[in-house]
């Protein structure tokens, strides 16, 4: 399974991913609102967001992800008190990705954050469609989306299985007590 580098726009935040493919995790296009906020608040929107709004995630085991510089320049917000966890790199504002809390071993890494655009269909497989398209900036064609059923269905799949493998922990976002590295800024209180 390949090894997909990471690095923010800058090179000052780096890191890599182990054991990725289209079988051991799930990739996706978010039209949500939340992620569209997310990119805008970052001043990416131009980067991050397709045509539709949407942003490429590929959802996998948060383990299997390494920071291997610029820890320190791991940010944190969450649109709301008890939403997710936002990651990106302050020195440039290049989106990481979404996680849930330390316990899950969960991450929804961001396309700009993975340095494989030639390759990403390979690596990771075609999307399997778009989804929250009631949010999209323009209509997303029924051949395009995917049931949120059916999506949530084989997150929750893997999150059982991941889970189990105990695929939680390492983690570069978690401390060995379940604390953020970073103290997360709450954008509406």
């Amino acid at each position: 399974m390949p090894e997909i580098n990471l690095s923010c726009a800058c090179g000052l935040v780096q890191g890599k991913t182990k054991n990725v493919n289209a079988q051991s995790g799930n990739r996706i296009h978010c039209c949500c609102a939340d992620c569209q906020k997310f990119a805008v608040f970052l001043k990416q929107d131009k980067k991050v967001l397709d045509q539709y709004g949407a942003t490429d995630i590929f959802q996998m085991p948060i383990a299997h992800l390494t920071i291997t510089q610029g820890n320190d320049q791991l940010a944190l917000i969450r649109l709301t008190p008890k939403g997710l966890n936002r990651w990106y790199a302050k020195c440039c504002n290049t989106p990481i990705g979404n996680t849930l809390g330390s316990k899950t071993p969960f991450i929804g890494v961001i396309h700009n954050f993975m340095q494989h655009v030639q390759s990403r269909d390979q690596e990771l497989g075609k999307t399997r469609g778009y989804i929250h398209c009631q949010s999209a900036k323009q209509p997303v064609s029924d051949a395009q989306q995917t049931s949120l059923i059916k999506i949530s269905m084989r997150v929750l799949g893997k999150l059982i299985s991941w889970k189990l493998k105990g695929l939680n922990q390492p983690s570069a976002f978690f401390n060995a007590n379940g604390c953020a590295v970073s103290k997360p800024e709450i954008l509406n209180k």
